[in-house]
């Protein structure tokens, strides 16, 4: 039997799913559960079916769970940012340790184990960087959960107190001078967001993004913001004209002081922009990047490559233990400040490139470039798959794919997989205690060697013969012809030309997307590397 919306039914909580609600089984069909924590037998009211699942909400608990707590935030429930305020930290940590696992698992085919969860030890006030949305009505605050929707929150227990007195000054200074707010439907109105940097010293950079280039009392508002934030070092105009509800701009203005903030993380110093990729939790940065280098294996001998460095931190603290580092980034802001931070922190040996990972990567595998080990910290969108193939390109004996969303993890996870590389260790570290979010570690092994030859014994003649993989062939085409070669296209010009499939043991002979046929001018390139390597007659 179908469930009905608007029901109440009583179930069992199974577990958790990848967003952190619960799990229950009604009539053999699927039921997320807000509100919820393993084990408990409750009652769900049932607020939308869907065909293979359905939503719902816990509204009375038969027997409560030892791991249930009341929740500690006025606004938990009507704000989207938190999603475990209701159970211990220790329930909370398993459930996002199964998501990790079970992302690995199901979407990523993978038998690794996540080895452990290392939890935070302040679970409040952790955040390095809040960004408040404004409504079009001028209200200052957090989104209601999946829903644009800007609700009023006056102090938020994850937020630094100092993001909370500039949300506050942000406010006084819209009522004060009836400063027009960003409406998103029509793409009118000024005010955006307002985004707030701090760092150990409790140093703040503040930055007002609007829908133009010009502030109504700019110097009223500097002030306001000072006297509410004398920690502050600096305060910027941010220009975002783009329609939708993007968030940094395409231009800053340094209203006061100065257009950046230092901070300190591994004992190096970091000069980070308003645009710089920094870790919003700096004590759980440290821990994830110490096992980050610690899957590397580093020895001092390893040439590594960084895609998306950011701000360099990853790459700096990589160079440290490594004997050459280049780190790569699209945003040009983020690596002006990762040379100036590699420069004022006495780091010689990390260079860094501006530009998108797939065509850095691809450059440097064009170049001959073979590092020991790739480091990979994509967005939550995780990697395109010409990212993915440019690694592979490069031949990397370890990939360290540094992860925040572990859906996509767990895509590119399979995607490595297919091209030879085999997730060997995992471990999540906790950044973002209440949410749902978690950060993930996987080391990926290259499981053969692909410039190496396979050596055969031909049963018939006795003769011990070499026969070129695919790695070689691509090299052979691309340094002769200038132009690349997939496997697949390989694969099949040697059935055209009648050899044996089995002759080269890392080929990739299926893809995922639609396959288009060899063009004649790579059939030719192929069949002369085949008769390079002896393997048809000239």
């Amino acid at each position: 039997m179908a469930l009905q919306k608007n029901k109440t039914y009583r179930a069992v909580i199974e577990g958790y799913s990848s967003e952190g609600l619960g799990i229950a089984r009604i009539d053999g069909q699927v039921v997320f559960v807000h509100g919820a924590v393993r084990g408990e037998d409750c009652d769900i009211l049932v607020m939308k079916v869907l065909k293979h699942a359905a939503f719902g909400k816990v509204t009375a608990v038969h027997t409560p769970s030892p791991e249930r707590r009341e929740p500690d935030c006025p606004y938990y429930g009507r704000c989207g940012g938190c999603d475990f305020r209701h159970m211990s930290y220790q329930e909370e940590l398993y459930a996002k340790r199964r998501r990790v696992q079970d992302a690995l698992t199901r979407i990523g085919g993978s038998e690794v184990c996540v080895e452990e969860i290392l939890g935070a030890k302040d679970r409040l006030r952790y955040r390095n960087k809040s960004i408040y949305p404004v409504s079009a009505q001028g209200t200052v605050g957090l989104y209601r959960a999946r829903t644009h929707e800007v609700i009023a929150v006056d102090k938020c227990l994850i937020q630094k107190e100092t993001a909370d007195a500039a949300a506050d000054a942000l406010r006084r200074y819209i009522s004060s001078y009836h400063i027009p707010c960003y409406e998103e439907a029509t793409g009118k109105g000024l005010l955006r967001h307002l985004y707030v940097r701090t760092n150990c010293k409790g140093q703040a950079l503040v930055c007002l993004l609007v829908n133009g280039d010009r502030l109504p009392h700019e110097e009223e508002w500097v002030s306001m913001l000072r006297q509410a934030l004398p920690q502050a070092v600096g305060i910027v105009l941010g220009r975002n004209t783009r329609r939708g509800n993007t968030i940094l701009g395409d231009a800053y203005r340094t209203l006061w002081g100065q257009d950046y903030l230092e901070d300190t993380l591994c004992g190096l110093t970091f000069r980070l922009s308003v645009p710089s990729f920094y870790q919003v939790n700096h004590d759980q940065a440290e821990v994830l990047y110490t096992k980050a280098v610690e899957f590397a294996g580093l020895t001092g001998e390893e040439l590594v490559v960084d895609l998306y460095c950011g701000a360099g931190t990853i790459t700096q603290v990589m160079a440290q233990k490594a004997k050459r580092v280049i780190g790569a980034e699209i945003v040009p802001e983020a690596i002006a400040d990762a040379k100036k931070n590699a420069a004022r922190n006495g780091v010689e040996n990390a260079e860094f490139f501006c530009g998108d990972a797939k065509d850095i990567a691809a450059a440097l595998a064009g170049q001959k470039l073979r590092p020991d080990v790739v480091c990979v910290d994509p967005p939550r969108k995780g990697l395109a798959p010409e990212v993915v193939e440019a690694v592979v390109s490069m031949q990397p004996q370890r990939v360290v794919y540094v992860s925040c969303d572990p859906a996509t993890l767990g895509r590119d996870v399979k995607r490595f997989g297919e091209q030879g590389y085999k997730a060997v260790r995992a471990a999540a570290v906790d950044l973002f205690a209440g949410t749902a979010n978690v950060e993930t570690v996987v080391l990926l092994s290259r499981e053969t060697n692909p410039l190496t030859v396979e050596v055969r014994m031909e049963v018939e003649t006795g003769e011990v013969k070499e026969h070129p993989t695919y790695k070689l062939i691509q090299e052979y085409v691309q340094e002769k012809y200038g132009f690349k070669v997939h496997t697949a296209y390989i694969a099949e010009v040697k059935r055209m030309v009648g050899l044996d499939m089995h002759k080269a043991p890392n080929a990739v002979e299926q893809r995922k997307h639609e396959y288009h046929p060899c063009p004649p001018e790579k059939v030719e390139a192929i069949k002369d590397a085949l008769r390079h390597f002896g393997l048809i007659a000239e």
